[in-house]
């Protein structure tokens, strides 16, 4: 890794053996929601990806492990854009993957179709007042203040070409929605894993992938498992994790 500057309230930490991250308690960082994302999408073989709401840029990180593709991301936070981009150059990543501070609402009409995947880990929560007053980072990160399920998903088929995927993680409570919201905007869902904390539990989360213009066919894939009994990871998440810790 190359050597790059950090605040006084920031650390590097280990992403996989070979990569590391900047973050910072100040600041929103990174879950399992988003490794699980990385490793649920299908990389095209050709094209270029986005990666919406992308923070600190943990999800295009971790893609460059899959592919040689150019990954972009678009955050409306500053300070996460600038941790991410301090990141890539410690990577060595700088050729592949460019971090962009904006508006998913925004975005400019050149953008339009340029995406063969688009990958998101939205906020998942509805704005409530207590956390107006909280750390701002992590709220607009976890609560819809900046932008909507609707919002993501507009975004995303204006910015995929026909054809094009997009992949996202969200709560499991939202699973009707995202559906509905999908095929407003020409995004036909056609793979869907769900994830269980333990076995006997509930999902609480949803990973979904869906192709813009795509014909109606729905692939539901092997639930996934977080937990065993004894609170330790399970075969599938270490797995699926390839070294990756949060």
């Amino acid at each position: 890794m190359h050597p790059v500057r950090v605040r006084d309230d920031e650390r590097i930490d280990q992403l996989t053996p070979e990569l590391g991250i900047v973050q910072s308690p100040n600041a929103f960082r990174f879950s399992m929601d988003a490794v699980l994302l990385a490793r649920f999408c299908r990389v095209p073989h050709r094209g270029r990806i986005l990666d919406l709401c992308t923070g600190n840029g943990v999800i295009p990180i971790l893609l460059s492990t899959r592919t040689s593709l150019p990954i972009d991301g678009l955050d409306i936070q500053p300070r996460l854009v600038d941790m991410g981009r301090r990141s890539v150059e410690m990577n060595g990543l700088s050729t592949q993957i460019n971090l962009f501070e904006g508006d998913l609402r925004e975005c400019s009409p050149d953008w339009n179709g340029r995406y063969d995947l688009v990958t998101c880990n939205p906020p998942y929560m509805p704005v409530s007042e207590s956390e107006r007053n909280r750390n701002q980072s992590v709220a607009i990160a976890r609560h819809e203040i900046c932008c909507t399920l609707e919002d993501v998903v507009r975004a995303a088929s204006r910015l995929l070409r026909s054809g094009g995927r997009l992949a996202m993680v969200h709560r499991a409570s939202r699973f009707a929605d995202i559906v509905t919201t999908m095929r407003r905007y020409r995004l036909e869902p056609k793979r869907v894993r769900w994830v269980h904390p333990r076995r006997e539990a509930e999902a609480n989360m949803v990973l979904v992938e869906a192709a813009k213009d795509g014909g109606v066919e729905l692939h539901v894939e092997s639930p996934l498992v977080v937990y065993q009994q004894d609170g330790s990871y399970t075969e599938d998440i270490h797995r699926l994790y390839g070294g990756v810790y949060s």
